[in-house]
């Protein structure tokens, strides 16, 4: 798959909360396809304490030269890049990574996301709407603060919302939503790691197909570095290159 070497001009930030940050950012020609799932990996500018590249999940494709990073504060690189300011450049590489499945024909999808993994969710549920699917999203926080995003996820499928002190949606975690009784054709997650094994283990037991983006630690973004190998089923496993994105049956959950 195609993949390019970039300076992007950053159009726009909007600062989703005080450690939340989407930021808007342009190509000079157009850039390759993105297919949902797919990540950015980003110098980070301006940080002396950060050597290597920060890889974060690709939000949104005009499917052309825009791209959108919603970015999670966390370190100090993360942070320089919530700073961001317009008219500056990021330098990217990108699209990297294997992304999600798409149906060839229409079905039932839920869409699960907790926190910051609801980055790569907004685009795969544009892309199954386009294919004519029924999109739920299931957005789970510890807070209604932490729910990111909410209005745009909701001019493209269905919203339910859980939070952990009941502020919004259903009290609890993802796995208490009603939502995760009804019957789906198709299931996908991202988040916090003990969030997506629970959507993992319940897809296989309600035997619905399940496929979940895994956030382990990268650097090269290549499949070099060997710093971001899952042990799965199959053996050891780059999650930059065999990944992001895999199957559950693939999984040790």
């Amino acid at each position: 798959m195609d993949k390019i070497a970039c300076d992007l001009l950053c159009t726009a930030r909007t600062m989703l909360t005080p450690h939340h940050a989407l930021l808007t950012l342009r190509a000079d020609e157009p850039l390759p396809k993105v297919s949902p799932g797919q990540f950015a990996n980003v110098r980070v500018a301006g940080s002396p304490a950060t050597f290597l590249r920060r890889p974060v999940s690709i939000h949104d494709y005009d499917g052309a030269a825009t791209v959108q990073l919603l970015v999670h504060a966390v370190g100090d690189g993360t942070r320089r890049l919530c700073e961001l300011q317009v008219g500056e450049r990021l330098d990217c590489v990108l699209p990297l990574g294997r992304g999600f499945t798409l149906p060839d024909t229409p079905l039932r999808a839920l869409l699960v996301g907790g926190g910051v993994g609801v980055a790569p969710l907004y685009l795969l549920g544009v892309e199954l709407v386009r294919r004519g699917c029924d999109v739920t999203f299931l957005l789970g926080g510890k807070t209604e603060a932490d729910i990111l995003r909410r209005e745009a996820f909701e001019a493209v499928g269905r919203v339910c919302l859980t939070t952990e002190d009941g502020s919004a949606g259903t009290r609890g975690f993802v796995t208490h939503s009603p939502a995760m009784g009804e019957r789906y054709d198709f299931i996908y997650t991202c988040g916090p790691k003990p969030m997506m094994q629970a959507v993992g283990r319940a897809a296989r037991q309600s035997g619905t197909p399940c496929e979940v983006s895994l956030e382990n630690m990268m650097a090269c973004g290549l499949g070099a570095c060997l710093c971001c190998v899952e042990k799965t089923t199959t053996g050891n496993r780059c999650v930059c290159t065999d990944g992001p994105v895999f199957n559950t049956q693939e999984l040790i959950l």
